[in-house]
């Protein structure tokens, strides 16, 4: 409203959005995760923002679905010997204190620094279930994203070891960069302490959000036109390719008008066309393969 202040104004503030389904979906009986922390970081601007939200996605079923089927991936890529996660954009993501880790297990977060300060004061009394370290550092700058990676890909933690696994998680980072950015960051990724890449992609959400004037100071820019081929150019081959909208529905998170859709053919994710898509998606990069 007039002389009020927009409920997003920039794109750290979707962590809050983001946030508040957690939290929903955490009360329900039949809960696909439980995350007792994640109405106290929503808080009620977080779910204003999550009532504000277009009606396609006002009961949070992309959030839910992306964040169980990452969840599920983390696991995997644990059980295939991922000895760290690297949270890149963070925000008020809570995995470490809510997932079945190691407590030797070193994951890593980084955020800006605004947003990892309130989350860490947020948090102060609460104890992750592994080894936790949080930085603040503007993942845009390309010196200070490389200094990042050195340290966190070094020794840290009780074991003070190398990694030699690690997963680097992008959730909900990708869709507000530019194309160029995301083959920037693509190219940083692809080191040999690296073994996979954990993304969510969408396509054809931009026109979608664009009517709704909540999301005007977070607009989406990476909708690429070769879908997750702009990573196969890059080197990074896709293991796991799991269609949101599909998974919502074997969840029964699905809006009811949008379930027939889910039994027709989907696009090919190479090819999308202009078909609205979301998918969360691992990767390995080539140089990485044994």
């Amino acid at each position: 409203m007039a002389g009020e202040d927009p409920l997003i104004s920039n794109v750290s503030d979707t962590a809050r959005w983001v946030a508040a389904y957690r939290a929903v979906e955490s009360a329900r009986p039949d809960a696909l995760f439980r995350d007792p922390l994640a109405d106290r970081l929503a808080g009620e601007r977080g779910h204003a923002m999550a009532a504000a939200a277009p009606r396609i996605m006002r009961n949070g079923w992309p959030v839910v679905t992306r964040t169980k089927l990452i969840d599920d991936l983390i696991a995997t890529s644990i059980q295939q010997g991922c000895d760290r996660v690297l949270n890149l954009a963070a925000g008020l993501d809570t995995r470490p204190y809510r997932l079945n880790l190691p407590e030797d297990f070193v994951w890593v977060e980084a955020d800006l620094p605004a947003i990892t300060a309130e989350k860490g004061t947020a948090l102060a009394t609460e104890t992750p279930r592994c080894a936790l370290i949080r930085r603040g550092v503007d993942l845009a700058d390309t010196d200070a994203r490389a200094k990042f990676l050195d340290e966190a890909l070094g020794p840290l933690g009780p074991n003070a070891a190398t990694t030699t696994k690690a997963l680097v998680l992008t959730e909900g980072l990708l869709m507000y960069l530019d194309e160029d950015t995301v083959a920037d960051l693509a190219r940083a990724l692809a080191r040999p302490e690296i073994a996979w890449w954990l993304a969510d992609i969408t396509v054809g959400m931009k026109r979608m959000r664009s009517n709704a004037s909540i999301f005007e100071n977070a607009p989406l820019r990476f909708e690429p036109a070769n879908g997750i081929a702009f990573f196969d150019d890059l080197g990074w081959q896709s293991l796991e390719v799991e269609h949101l909208l599909v998974h919502a529905r074997k969840f029964h998170r699905a809006p009811w008008f949008l379930r027939p859709f889910t039994y027709l053919r989907q696009p090919d994710p190479r090819k999308p066309g202009r078909a609205p898509w979301s998918r969360v998606v691992r990767m390995r990069h080539r140089a990485a393969q044994n």
